[in-house]
Formats: structure tokens, sequence, C-alpha cells
């Protein structure tokens, strides 16, 4: 969605935001998904594998999450400013649905 579609429909910069917690939250369920996976493989080869995978998982988890601190969408060691964040997230979310069942 181009910019100007995004203004004009109130959500500005919100897409980023919301793309960058979709992919924590599936990065989050994929470290998650590994670690069971490596204590149901059954061979010492498999094992090494999904270690790596799941290295990757971690990096990867930790790439988003310090690029959602460096834009300011993500706060972990301040509670406040995270609650602001996700009212105003929330209350854009409930202005969007009120605006389209208008």
């Amino acid at each position: 969605m181009n910019q100007f579609i995004q203004n004009m429909i109130g959500m500005g910069g919100m897409t980023d935001q919301v793309i960058a917690t979709d992919f924590l939250i599936s990065a989050k369920a994929g470290v998650r998904n590994y670690t069971v996976a490596i204590t149901e493989a059954a061979t010492p080869e498999l094992r090494a594998v999904l270690r790596e995978h799941l290295r990757a998982a971690i990096q990867t988890h930790e790439d988003i999450t310090n690029f959602m601190m460096a834009k300011g969408y993500y706060h972990p060691d301040e509670l406040s400013e995270q609650l602001q964040v996700d009212l105003t997230a929330a209350n854009t979310a409930t202005e969007l649905a009120q605006k389209s069942n208008s």
C-alpha cells in the first residue's frame, strides 16, 4: 500500500509496525517450534540440523527486535512506553474497523 493511501485512511506508518510485529510473533513461534522438534528428533544428525535452524531463528528474532526498538515500535524494557504503543495501535485498528463498517 503506498504512503498516500495509508495517510488517506489514517494508517500512516502503521503498516510497517504491523508487519514487523507479525514477523516478530512468527519468529518467536519458530524458535518455540524448533526447540520442541529438537527434543523429539530421532537422530543426532537431525538434531544438529534443527539446532542450526534454531540458531538462525534466534538471530532473526534478535534482528527484528532490534529493528522494532530502533523504530520505536517495541519497548521491552519500558512497560509504560510499550503500553502507549499498543494502545495507539489498538485505537487505530478500532477506528479503521469503525470506518469500514460505516
